[in-house]
C-alpha cells in the first residue's frame, strides 16, 4: 500500500471515481452525510469515501481500488458498532456500507442457511421460517447478521446451543490483495478461525453459511413489574438462574422510560422492572420453572408459545436507529453482593437499561473446533446503556454508563464480550488468550493494515 503521503488526496479521489464510478461518494457530496450514517448516531463517521456494493464482485473493486489509492477499508452493515469503528481515524479510509448486499438462501435438508453480507436478523427469519427452522439470533432483527456472527452472538438460544459464532460453517471474504476466497474448516483453515473473534480485521465478509435450529415455534416472552419491586425481583431471579437448566436463557433489567408518545401508556414514563427469555421446554415444564417468578405476581405476563421469529421481538429493542452508550463486564457468578450492588445501581435515571444476562451453560463452553472466540469466560453478562438525547449529552452518558459498570469490578473477570463492546474499552480481553495467534494471523493475511474495524487486530510488532 502505498504512503499516505505519496499521492493526493485529490489523486486518490481520482483513483476511487475512475475504479468505481457512482459507487463511491466523497464529503463534499450531498448524499455522503446519508450514506455514512451509522445505526448508533452517537458515532459521527468521516471516512474519506464511502462505497456501497450490491455483490461480491463490487466489493473485489472496491477493495483493490481503495488499496491502489493508498487508503484504508472498513465494512459496516447497519453501523450498530460504530463507536468502535470510530476510534480508528477513517480521514484515510474507504467506509464499505453492505446495506444493499442483501439475500438469504435456506438450505433445509442441511439445515443451514447462506446469508449475505449486508443482511439483518429479519431478512433470516423471515426466509427460515417457512421451513419451519430459526437461527442462533440476538435480540434484535435489524442488527447485521455477519457482524453479530464473526463477534460473538449471545442469543436467547445460547445457554442450550452455544454462541451464534460457533454456528459458522464457512465465509466467503474479500481480503488485502483483493481475492475472494472462502474459508471453512476444511479451506483456508486458519483464516477461518482468525474471522471467528477477528472479524473485520481481516476482510470484508460477503456471505456466510450458517448452522439453523429446528425450532417453528418457541415458548418466550416477559414478566413486568413496576421499578419499587425491584429488589424483590432481582434477588428471585438470582436465585432462580443459579438451579435453571440450560434450556433456560433470560435477562433481568431495570428500564427508565422517558415519557414518549410512541410508547404505550402504561409504559411512557415509567421506572420497570422485567424478567425476559425463551425456555425450550414443552409447555408445561415451562409454566413449572417459571412459577417461582410468577408468584411474585408480575403487572404483565406474556410467556407462552410464540412462532420463532416473533423472538426478536421479547427484548424490545428500539426499531429504529438510537443513541446509546453502552458498557458491560462479565461476570463468573452472581453474589448476593453483586446482585445488591446491581439493584443500587439500576435505580441511576441517567441509565436507559440496567441489565443482567444469564448466560453459562453452553455458552460459557470453549468448542474444541472453534474459533478465535467460542466461549464466554463466565455465568453472567451485566450491561448499562444510556440513551443521550442529544449529541452534547454524550459526555454525560458515558460517565453516567462507566459509574454503573464500575460498581461491578469486585465480581468481575478480565474478560470481554466482542458483540457488547461499542468503544471506550481495551479489546484485547475480548480476543483472551488468542490475541497473539490473531496477530501473527493479521501479519499473514493483512500486513499492512488495510483493514480497520470496530474490534482491532493489529499485525504483530504494529
Amino acid at each position: 500500500m502505498a504512503s499516505l503521503f505519496e499521492t493526493s488526496l485529490d489523486d486518490r479521489a481520482t483513483t476511487l471515481r475512475e475504479a468505481l464510478g457512482s459507487r463511491v461518494v466523497f464529503a463534499h457530496e450531498p448524499e455522503y452525510d446519508v450514506v455514512r450514517a451509522p445505526w448508533n448516531p452517537t458515532a459521527d463517521q468521516r471516512p474519506f469515501a464511502v462505497a456501497t456494493p450490491e455483490s461480491a464482485d463490487d466489493v473485489v473493486a472496491i477493495v483493490r481500488a481503495a488499496t491502489a489509492a493508498g487508503l484504508r477499508v472498513a465494512a459496516q452493515s447497519t453501523g450498530h458498532a460504530a463507536p468502535g469503528l470510530c476510534e480508528t481515524d477513517l480521514s484515510d479510509g474507504v467506509l464499505v456500507r453492505l446495506g444493499a448486499l442483501r439475500g438469504v438462501t435456506v438450505h433445509p435438508e442441511t439445515r443451514t442457511a447462506t446469508v449475505l453480507g449486508g443482511s439483518h436478523w429479519n431478512d433470516v427469519l423471515d426466509a427460515t421460517a417457512p421451513h419451519g427452522l430459526t437461527a442462533l439470533h440476538g435480540s434484535a432483527g435489524d442488527v447485521s447478521v455477519v457482524g453479530y456472527s464473526l463477534n460473538g452472538g449471545v442469543s436467547f438460544y445460547a445457554r442450550a446451543h452455544g454462541l451464534g459464532i460457533n454456528a459458522l460453517r464457512s465465509v466467503q471474504i474479500v481480503t488485502a490483495d483483493g481475492t475472494l476466497v472462502r474459508a471453512s474448516a476444511d479451506e483456508n483453515t486458519d483464516l477461518f478461525w482468525a474471522v471467528r473473534g477477528g472479524s473485520g480485521s481481516f476482510g470484508v465478509v460477503v456471505s456466510i453459511e450458517i448452522d439453523l435450529l429446528p425450532y417453528a415455534d418457541v415458548f418466550a416472552g416477559m414478566l413486568l413489574w413496576d421499578a419499587s419491586h425491584t429488589e424483590a425481583v432481582s434477588r428471585a431471579w438470582a436465585e432462580w438462574t443459579a438451579s435453571a437448566p440450560e434450556s433456560v436463557t433470560s435477562t433481568l433489567r431495570v428500564l427508565h422510560l422517558p415519557p414518549l408518545p410512541e410508547l404505550p401508556p402504561f409504559l411512557s414514563g415509567r421506572s420497570l422492572v422485567v424478567i425476559d427469555g425463551a425456555v425450550l421446554e414443552t409447555d408445561a415444564r415451562a409454566d413449572e420453572l417459571l412459577q417461582p417468578l410468577r408468584d411474585l405476581a408480575p403487572e404483565i405476563d406474556t410467556f407462552g408459545r410464540i412462532p420463532s421469529p416473533g423472538l426478536v421481538h421479547v427484548h424490545m429493542d428500539p426499531p429504529q436507529p438510537t443513541p446509546a452508550v453502552t458498557r458491560h463486564r462479565i461476570l463468573e457468578t452472581l453474589t448476593d453482593e453483586a446482585v445488591t450492588a446491581f439493584v443500587a445501581a439500576s435505580a441511576d435515571p441517567a441509565l436507559f437499561v440496567s441489565e443482567l444476562r444469564h448466560v453459562g451453560g453452553a455458552a460459557s463452553r470453549p468448542v474444541p473446533a472453534g474459533g478465535a472466540v467460542s466461549a464466554i469466560a463466565g455465568d453472567y453478562i451485566v450491561h448499562g446503556i444510556a440513551v443521550p438525547p442529544v449529541p452534547e449529552a454524550v459526555p454525560a452518558a458515558r460517565a453516567a454508563a462507566d459509574t454503573f459498570i464500575g460498581r461491578f469490578v469486585p465480581w468481575a473477570s478480565e474478560a470481554l464480550v466482542l458483540t457488547f463492546l461499542d468503544g471506550g474499552s481495551d479489546r484485547a480481553p475480548g480476543f483472551g488468550a488468542s490475541l497473539d495467534r490473531l496477530r501473527a494471523l493479521k501479519t499473514e493475511w493483512d500486513p499492512r493494515n488495510v483493514f480497520a474495524a470496530a474490534n482491532p487486530v493489529v499485525p504483530a510488532g504494529g
